[in-house]
């Protein structure tokens, strides 16, 4: 009787394991693309295969960017910079955030109140957040929320891992 349920066990995890593989890995990603009517900055636009991508950066930088995933809380060091500079996209260099416009949100992740243009991102709906993607290379970055300080009350709430850094020189 126990060889029986062991058995079951063993198929049942079997079963599950080829439905996530089919639904996850298997699955096309959807293409997301500047909306229609919207520019970036200079009409510059960089678009790659998922391959190339995945060739480009870490799996931890892929995952974020292209499958829209979030990093752990406090696991980026740009969480707690606060020199002057510009934040950039990691995957196509689209200057996003001034350094002025960082904020200590207490969340755990970069959060800034406002893009450096109004064009560097864009935003689409995302069940019950919006999510915010650069306007160049579609890179999945973080999301908005209105909770943030004055001038805007919105909350940029990005991954570290999906911008890097450039300092302001002297």
């Amino acid at each position: 009787m126990s060889q029986n349920r062991l058995f079951l066990l063993i198929a049942l995890l079997v079963a599950g394991l080829l439905w996530l593989y089919g639904t996850y890995f298997a699955t096309p990603r959807p293409m997301h693309h500047l909306p229609a009517g919207a520019t970036s900055p200079n009409g510059r636009r960089m678009e790659k295969t998922d391959d190339e991508w995945r060739s480009l950066m870490p799996y931890a930088q892929y995952r974020v960017t292209r499958d829209r995933g979030t990093e752990w809380p406090n696991s980026s060091p740009l969480t707690h910079e606060h020199r002057h500079g510009t934040y950039v996209c990691a995957g196509c260099r689209n200057p996003l955030f001034a350094s002025r416009t960082k904020f200590e949100s207490g969340t755990g992740w970069p959060s800034f109140f406002k893009p450096i243009v109004k064009n560097a991102i864009y935003t689409e709906p995302d069940g019950s957040r919006t999510e915010v993607r650069c306007s160049v290379c579609d890179a999945h970055l973080g999301h908005v929320f209105t909770d943030g300080p004055e001038p805007t009350g919105l909350r940029y709430c990005m991954n570290g891992v999906a911008m890097a850094f450039a300092p302001a020189s002297k």
